[in-house]
């Protein structure tokens, strides 16, 4: 059965930083692809990124691109998103979502297997 656990979600101030963790578990190919996704109260669901874990390539939103890094650790299958800078417009639950593919700095469809999400506040 195919899980991914969402974890390091927490309450901080703006301009520090969170590491996210999404453990995936079940899969029988190491090459999937990985989206974050964010959804704020009353806001549509937001891409973060993705990773290609067939060759590592990685895809950030321009909203957090230079503040956010998605990188993976293959052996223990957990992908990371490294939250710099943090600001208030960052407060939102965070998903992650194994996906068809990356491009450009989106995560497409299908989107197979959803975490349940873990929440970050970020206070001004």
């Amino acid at each position: 059965e195919v899980q991914l656990v969402e974890s390091g979600g927490g309450y901080v101030r703006a301009g520090e930083s969170l590491t996210l963790s999404c453990a995936a578990s079940g899969f029988t190919d190491k090459g999937y692809r990985i989206g974050w996704f964010r959804q704020a109260p009353v806001k549509d669901r937001e891409t973060v990124g993705c990773i290609d874990n067939s060759d590592g390539t990685t895809f950030h939103a321009d909203s957090v691109k230079g503040r956010f890094t998605i990188s993976s650790d293959n052996a223990k299958d957990i992908v990371y998103l490294q939250m710099n800078s943090l600001k208030p417009e960052d407060t939102a639950i965070y998903y992650c979502a194994k996906v068809g593919y990356c491009f450009g700095s989106g995560a497409y469809p299908p989107y197979d297997f959803w975490g349940k999400g873990t929440e970050v506040a970020v206070s001004s």
